[in-house]
């Protein structure tokens, strides 16, 4: 059995992912499940993260969201049998890259798949479902009647977002970045609400969100990266299509929830001031935590909306594809299909 996985090299260059030979899997274990895997979503690797939190290894196991059948388990799981259809999202210190035909897993990290989502989506629709449910669920507690921003709404992520947000009875505005992502957003159903094309710069999204709220803002802000600094002093990789933080703070509402996916983000005395005159509060979001936490362990089946996928990948193209996930080169989540 082959599986594949990343390897990383002097600091400063770039991952590259290689096919190893996996040798037979070891015994099952008490609480272990060997899953036969159908699909599995490729996700960019924060090799940063790994090392602080020192996960650091020179073979790192590419491929954590996947979906399959049970094949075998352990003496004390409880939740699963042979021939389950199940789903979920491999830990981060996991010694199993999800590229592989037979893996085992945790039960804990492993939920029963819906029977009528298929497994591509499945595999692709967990983690940024995750995503979409812990910023709208428990950072910013959305009600029905509430307004959301979602930056880059025909994103994956963006996506699932919008469809959660509406679910829950608020009104939702999204940004698009070119004019496939806008009418992608015109086209969900139920619509995704007020859509603003930001791909050429003539539309002032906070002025804009402004008037569609009759001049209160926004409840909810979900960014997809903001920028911190003028258009001349950004690094090349920051899209300029991103919004300025003052941006996302003149658009926030009293009371408003700023949920940021911008690690490295700097508030000035000013930025903290206008929050404060608004009550407002920043939420980051890591999409590790929730895996990170015990109490969250296989809380996914609630979230799993329909997602933006590419064609499914047959597993020959999986390194290629990769390395263009980890260049951040793909608008839609990769799927592997078995």
């Amino acid at each position: 059995m082959k599986a594949l996985y990343g390897q990383q090299n002097a600091p400063g260059e770039e991952m590259t992912f290689v096919f190893q030979e996996r040798e037979n899997l070891p015994p099952t274990r008490a609480h272990d499940v060997k899953v036969q895997v159908r699909a599995c979503a490729l996700s960019w690797l924060d090799t940063k993260l790994l090392s602080e939190i020192t996960l650091k290894k020179e073979l790192v196991p590419v491929g954590r969201e996947i979906s399959g059948v049970v094949l075998e388990v352990g003496s004390k799981v409880t939740f699963f049998q042979p021939d389950d259809e199940v789903v979920g999202i491999l830990p981060l210190d996991s010694e199993e890259s999800g590229v592989c035909e037979v893996i085992l897993v945790h039960e804990h990290y492993l939920v029963h798949k819906p029977q009528k989502v298929c497994w591509a989506e499945a595999a692709g629709a967990v983690r940024d479902g995750l995503r979409a449910y812990t910023a709208l669920h428990y950072l910013a507690q959305v009600s029905p009647g509430t307004s959301v921003l979602v930056l880059d709404g025909a994103s994956p992520f963006g996506t699932i977002a919008i469809q959660l947000a509406q679910h829950r009875g608020a009104k939702v505005i999204s940004t698009a970045h070119s004019l496939e992502d806008k009418q992608y957003l015109e086209r969900l159903r139920p619509a995704g609400g007020r859509v603003l094309d930001v791909s050429h710069g003539k539309v002032a999204v906070a002025e804009s969100c402004l008037e569609e709220t009759g001049g209160l803002g926004v409840d909810v802000v979900l960014d997809a990266g903001v920028r911190l600094y003028s258009a001349e002093d950004e690094p090349a990789s920051k899209s300029q299509l991103l919004p300025h933080k003052h941006d996302i703070i003149t658009l926030l509402g009293v009371g408003g929830r700023w949920i940021t996916t911008e690690k490295n983000l700097q508030l000035d005395p000013p930025d903290s001031h206008s929050l404060f005159l608004k009550g407002a509060t920043v939420s980051f979001l890591n999409d590790e935590i929730w895996n990170l936490s015990n109490v969250q362990q296989g809380k996914y089946l609630d979230i799993l909306w329909w997602p933006r996928l590419d064609e499914p990948i047959p597993l020959y193209e999986a390194k290629v594809s990769m390395e263009i996930v980890q260049k951040n080169q793909t608008r839609k989540r990769q799927v592997i299909q078995f």
